[in-house]
């Protein structure tokens, strides 16, 4: 049997196989297990039951990998440059952003963590296990194919089994499969079916899955990667990082930008040629153009921004782990989400109850209610070995709603077991599906019993309706059958309970015979309070919420009506049609669904895939280690922070720390204000940078001296552009912004007019630049295409071009706050950071033009009141234009 023959029978035969049939596969004995030789052979042939670790790329190759990326090449380019020019503080700025960058990159991503690692840890428990005859404790490391495994109440199960024996085995495989209620196990089941989900193999058992109740032996099948646990790993593993949208526009950003840096700088070798300039300065013009033409500070205002986003997301609960994942929460049009303790609260809990003199209640409606409800709750209670004390729980989670449910009542549960003390006990199993207790009440006796309600009507002879036993009927028994199947019709579990009162005690034999039938009682996991008015905002903000879950189709499809997610059961699907399907077939018809029920990880990452594949941003919500895989496929992955296991969290971009799907929303709101503010730094400093190329171009163009020099350039382009590019990043959410639909996928800076807005900006800021140059030799007598004119008019005439590109691009900031908001409705100073940023940029000139080594540095001269007014005059120009053509955008909008 080799390794391979392994996972294909874990997978197809065992469930499907009988035990002598397993037995005889894996070649074991149930009574001696396997050798001890046996065991260290099949060790060496199938290798140690742990998940294979990840290949770790070291810490320089992680900083090496944050360098691959076009708009660092461009960035380097501008450093060499710089250095060539003997700029060597403005290189070394540059540098010094680069390597932020890159070691912010690292940072991050060892802080993600490897999800292996975490599954490694929760798959090492020890484990018994028969060998030559004898019980022994060992680690699971140890454990292979074939060995016979010992399980009990509170082991976790060491790896994929076969069982062989189970009594009243109950295994809770939440974390696996997502269904909040513990399986109970079949070890004689045979299951004759292609495809069965993983919840619903009752005579199986799976690695990191734990026993609640009962006991069993299994054989087992699978060992680390063959585990359905190792499974999830190797999706896990698999290295197929995508960049979020954020990082492919600007990677194309940075391609384009540096493609234009070479065409201007090829342009103006050739147009200087022509003119007949000389070589030397034909080169520094073409490399002023070719700084003129880069934003520098591009990559470290969009981490500053993406950094102030993610902490004000941190204290809205929202745990962002890679940066460039705030902006795609932003883009998210499908949140996928697992039910269990994400949509819903992973607690079952009692909706309603019947009984015949109150007919159907709902527990939230607990005023006058009959002796018989009291009645029927204390029997929960007394044929129950759960324990639930100041929130705190053990035991299966049906039998705490039933405590909770006491409580809800007003019922005093510990003097009801004190009054009642139980003396003996038929135990649940599986082919009577049902319990009993007997109890003593001072000198007289009393037998409950509860179970599923097929089962216990037929230990039935009488029931109990307004205080009195009155002989079983046939209406009776319709009333009954018609009460579960409505709470069955609401996706409720149903179960009932009995009683007998006794005048002395009787043997087990006789427990479950002339019972007295009480009610029944309707539970489930009920939904989040506060998820139904978040999938409703997501709605109207253009955002569809898809359930994807372990648990059963009418349960899902229930909790999924009441939240809004669907309507109608032709949108709800299982994991068994999904098996059936093609993957392109999934792809075709995959907007049709909004519930996927009983579904295994592989199911979860192949509609993941298949939404994608689609166009669609999604996001994927759990907390389990079946989510895991799925997580790790998204386009974001959002892991809960209380209840979500350390897998879960390793694997995604985002911790949700309060659990709370509402929070989700919050930060896709967040996402988009956070992106906006981005697209407006971005096409801000480009707007700014066209004006200077427009400068230059045109000055070149027409014959006139360069209007700027390179280390005034990257004045502008390091300081002055900068800090309102911060800034704006910075600006306040819009309020309307979750009623707008998603960004489509091939949206980009450029999207919306932005693109045009760039371009007329710059014209008009280079224009007006080119306006202040040749009026400032104008103002001294001076001719701008004259020879010979002298040095202090060349800088005087550009400290007026530096001065007025400079206010430009400071007062032209304030049209970015919004796309068509005017300025003087939004606000000067409802951006303080903004305001603040232009008043800096006018000190940091007025430093620049009054302390006279800066002036020297940077070859201007100071100017007095006049040159200001008419700099001021030109500088507000791009301002008061921008509102000019907002009033037509928003004539048009209307």
């Amino acid at each position: 049997m080799t390794n391979t023959d392994t996972t294909k029978e874990n997978i197809t035969l065992f469930h499907a196989q009988s035990i002598d049939e397993s037995i005889e596969t894996l070649q074991t004995n149930i009574s001696s297990g396997l050798s001890e030789d046996e065991a260290q052979q099949r060790l060496s042939t199938y290798g140690p039951n742990q998940l294979k670790t990840q290949h770790r790329k070291s810490i320089f190759q992680l900083f090496m990998a944050q360098l691959q990326d076009a708009l660092i090449y461009v960035l380097f380019a501008a450093v060499v440059i710089t250095m060539f020019m003997g700029e060597y503080l403005d290189g070394i700025i540059i540098l010094i952003v680069i390597l932020i960058n890159a070691t912010l990159g690292v940072i991050q991503e060892i802080r993600a963590g490897n999800a292996i690692e975490a599954l490694r840890k929760m798959a090492s428990p020890k484990a018994l296990v028969k060998r030559d005859s004898q019980v022994k404790e060992i680690v699971s490391a140890d454990i292979v194919p074939g060995d016979i495994v010992i399980l009990d109440a509170g082991r976790y199960i060491p790896a994929d089994l076969r069982l062989v024996e189970s009594v009243n085995l109950q295994i809770d495989e939440s974390a696996l499969t997502g269904e909040s209620v513990a399986v109970e196990k079949d070890a004689f089941a045979v299951f004759s079916e292609d495809y069965i989900p993983l919840g619903d193999r009752d005579n199986t058992a799976y690695m990191s899955t734990l026993v609640t109740y009962g006991r069993g032996i299994g054989v087992v099948t699978g060992t680390g990667a063959d585990s359905e646990i190792g499974k999830i790993a190797g999706i896990l593993s698999q290295d197929d990082e995508t960049k979020t949208p954020l990082e492919i526009r600007l990677d194309q950003l940075g391609k384009t930008l540096g493609k234009a840096a070479v065409a201007i700088c090829v342009f103006i070798f050739i147009l200087s040629f022509f003119q007949g300039r000389d070589l030397t300065e034909m080169f520094l013009t073409s490399v002023s153009l070719a700084v003129a033409a880069i934003p520098e500070g591009l990559a470290a205002i969009v981490a500053v921004v993406l950094s102030i986003g993610v902490t004000k997301m941190a204290k809205q609960n929202a745990i962002i782990k890679r940066l460039p994942a705030v902006e795609t929460l932003g883009s998210v049009n499908v949140v996928c989400s697992d039910k269990t303790g994400t949509l819903t609260q992973n607690k079952m809990t009692v909706q309603e109850f019947f009984t015949f003199t109150d007919k159907t209640q709902k527990v939230d409606d607990t005023t006058n209610l009959s002796s018989e409800a009291h009645l029927l709750s204390s029997a929960m209670v007394l044929a129950s070995d759960a324990t639930l004390e100041n929130g705190d729980s053990t035991g299966d989670p049906t039998e705490i709603a039933l405590l909770q449910l006491a409580d809800n009542l007003k019922i005093d549960r510990k003097d009801l077991w004190s009054s009642q003390p139980r003396i003996d006990e038929q135990a649940f199993d599986s082919k009577r599906k049902m319990m009993s207790t007997l109890h003593q009440q001072e000198d007289k006796f009393m037998l409950y019993a509860k179970g599923a309600i097929d089962s216990l009507i037929l230990k039935c002879k009488h029931v109990v309706e307004d205080g009195e036993i009155i002989p079983l009927t046939d209406t009776h028994k319709t009333i009954l059958t018609h009460a579960a199947d409505a709470m069955s019709d609401k996706a409720l579990r149903t179960l009932a309970v009995a009683y007998k009162p006794l005048e002395k005690q009787i043997d087990r034999q006789d427990f479950e015979k002339n019972l007295v039938m009480i009610g029944v009682v309707g539970m489930i996991d009920p939904p989040r309070e506060e998820v139904s008015d978040s999938i409703a905002t997501a709605k109207e903000a253009g955002i569809s919420t898809i359930m994807i879950t372990g648990d059963h189709k009418n349960t899902a499809l229930a909790i999924a009506k009441k939240l809004g997610i669907a309507s109608e059961r032709s949108e709800a699907t299982t994991g068994a049609t999904i098996d059936n399907m093609p993957q392109e077939e999934l792809e075709s018809h995959i907007g049709e669904y909004k519930v996927f029920a009983r579904v295994s990880p592989e199911h979860k990452v192949n509609i993941v895939k298949a939404f994608r594949a689609k166009g669609n941003i999604v996001s994927m919500t759990g907390d389990g280690v079946n989510d895991a895989p799925s997580l790790h496929a998204a386009d974001i992955g959002v892991a809960m922070g209380i209840e979500g296991t350390d897998v879960a969290k390793n694997a995604s971009d985002m911790i949700l720390a309060d659990d709370n799907f509402s929070t989700i929303i919050v930060a896709i709101e967040q996402g988009r204000n956070i992106y906006n503010n981005i697209k407006k730094s971005v096409v801000f400093l480009l707007a700014c940078n066209v004006g200077e190329v427009i400068t230059m171009l045109v000055a070149i163009g027409v014959g006139l001296p360069i209007p700027l020099i390179a280390t005034q350039l990257l004045w502008i382009n390091l300081l002055t552009d900068t800090l309102p590019a911060v800034a704006l990043g910075m600006d306040p959410g819009d309020k309307d912004v979750m009623k707008e639909k998603p960004r489509p996928l091939n949206d980009n800076f450029f999207s919306h007019g932005a693109g045009r807005r760039i371009i007329l900006a710059g014209i008009l800021i280079g224009l007006l630049t080119i306006v202040a140059f040749a009026g400032g030799y104008h103002a001294k007598g001076y001719s701008p295409f004259a020879d010979n004119i002298p040095e202090n008019i060349h800088e005087y005439a550009r400290t007026l071009a530096f001065l007025t590109i400079i206010g430009c691009q400071l007062f032209y900031s304030f049209s970015f706050r919004h796309a068509y908001k005017s300025i003087f409705r939004v606000g000067f100073f409802s951006n303080r950071s903004l305001f603040g940023a232009v008043v800096i940029g006018l000190l940091l000139q007025l430093i620049v033009l009054y302390v006279p080594f800066m002036t020297a540095a940077f070859k201007l001269q100071a100017v007095g009141i006049q040159e200001w007014l008419a700099v001021f005059g030109l500088s507000i120009i791009p301002l008061l234009a921008n509102e000019v053509v907002k009033v037509f955008i928003r004539r048009k909008m209307k």
